[in-house]
């Protein structure tokens, strides 16, 4: 298509979260592991080494690596919460171009210029009533993780939007 481009690609993701009322050391504890800061609040990203670092909820982040690098599973005091791995149930929608805040405004409701929205942050949001994790990457790019079994058919949405 031109001015836009979109991929897919498995999309390794572990899980952890801590459980109420220890949240100070579960962070301090899965800092540590990571050897990178958390992100502070819902939304934030950071980026270390190949792993990039969402806070989707108060207590709960995703860890997700590049496709095809290992997932980095970390082990938690069961005492201060837990992981696991999502990323069998998850694919990464890579999508970017000049056009991409056209094609998907007819997707999702996004307020491209929000700093809500900015590149570097992360929101749920749904697209076609499914669950999706938006991850905007650059002004013109973003990541869209979406559960496995609505890849393709999300995939396809998105491509007629981009045609049509």
């Amino acid at each position: 298509m031109k001015d836009f481009n979109l991929s897919a690609a498995d999309c390794p993701i572990v899980q952890i979260e801590g459980w109420d009322g220890t949240l100070a050391r579960f962070e301090a504890s899965a800092s540590q592991a990571l050897g990178a800061p958390l992100p502070a609040t819902v939304g934030e990203t950071v980026r270390h080494a190949d792993v990039l670092i969402v806070r989707v909820a108060p207590r709960r982040f995703w860890l997700i690596s590049e496709a095809g690098a290992k997932s980095p599973f970390l082990t938690i005091d069961p005492e201060l919460g837990c992981s696991f791995l999502l990323g069998e149930g998850r694919v990464c929608l890579r999508m970017q171009g000049p056009r991409l805040p056209e094609i998907l405004s007819r997707c999702v409701a996004v307020d491209w210029s929000s700093p809500a929205s900015a590149p570097g942050r992360a929101w749920h949001t749904a697209l076609h009533h499914v669950p999706v994790l938006l991850l905007r990457t650059a002004e013109t790019a973003c990541d869209l993780v979406v559960p496995r079994s609505f890849a393709k058919s999300l995939a396809e949405w998105i491509a007629d939007s981009a045609t049509g």
